[in-house]
Parts: structure tokens; C-alpha cells; sequence
């Protein structure tokens, strides 16, 4: 965080071909735990954008995962990714967590076309 409270997106590019991402889970606490505990049981902190497959990826990784009222289902590896899909992590989060969350995301990755490999670190 900056003094000024602002949040700031930190991506580099590593060899040209991996893009990093900082993800603030002080901003999104919810979705911020989730990815660290998906990742540290085994799924993958490298998202490749597929932007097509968000969709199909979606409802793979949600079949027969109920919805909760007042609850967003958050998945890990994100529906966006080549890696999402069917065996995903997914955890309830509240809506603004999740949302806020993507959305910072998306906006993050908006610049970097569909192929394009990002390592995803939370902080």
C-alpha cells in the first residue's frame, strides 16, 4: 500500500514470457486466503489467460457446488485461466470480497493477450 492508501498493481515481466502479479489480500482479505490455501494445497500460481474458455471453465469448476445465500463461489485456479475448470478449488466468500477481487484482477490483466502466462503471488 502507498502512504496515500492507494493500492498499487505490481506486475514485471520475468524472461519475457511470465508476467507477475501481487495480489493485495490486505484490499481482499476473503479471496486473498483462498488463493494462498489453494495454491499451498496444490493447485497452480501460474494462470494462463484464456479469456475464450471463461465460460466453459466456470461451469466445469462449479458443477455440483450448491449455492450459499450471501455467498459468491470463488475458484481457484480462476475460470480465466487455461488451468481452471473441472477440479478447481472453490470457497464461499462474501460478494464484495470476490467481486472487488476480480475485478481488480481484470483490470490488472486487461493489457496482456490471451496466452500470456502469469504467476500469481498474494501479500
Amino acid at each position: 500500500m502507498t502512504q496515500s492508501g492507494i493500492f498499487e498493481s505490481k506486475t514485471t515481466v520475468q524472461n519475457g514470457s511470465v508476467v507477475t502479479l501481487v495480489f493485495p489480500k490486505e484490499r481482499y482479505p476473503e479471496t486473498g486466503a483462498h488463493i494462498k490455501s489453494a495454491i499451498e494445497h496444490g493447485e497452480s500460481n501460474i494462470c494462463t489467460i484464456n479469456r475464450d474458455g471463461a465460460d466453459h471453465n466456470r461451469d466445469l469448476s462449479l458443477k455440483g457446488v450448491p449455492t450459499k445465500k450471501g455467498y459468491d463461489r470463488d475458484e481457484w485456479p480462476m475460470a480465466m485461466c487455461a488451468e481452471g475448470g473441472a477440479g478447481a478449488d472453490i470457497m464461499y466468500v462474501t460478494p464484495a470480497d470476490n467481486r472487488g477481487a476480480g475485478s481488480w484482477i481484470s483490470n490488472q490483466l486487461e493489457k496482456y493477450p490471451d496466452g500470456t502466462r502469469v504467476e500469481i503471488i498474494v501479500k
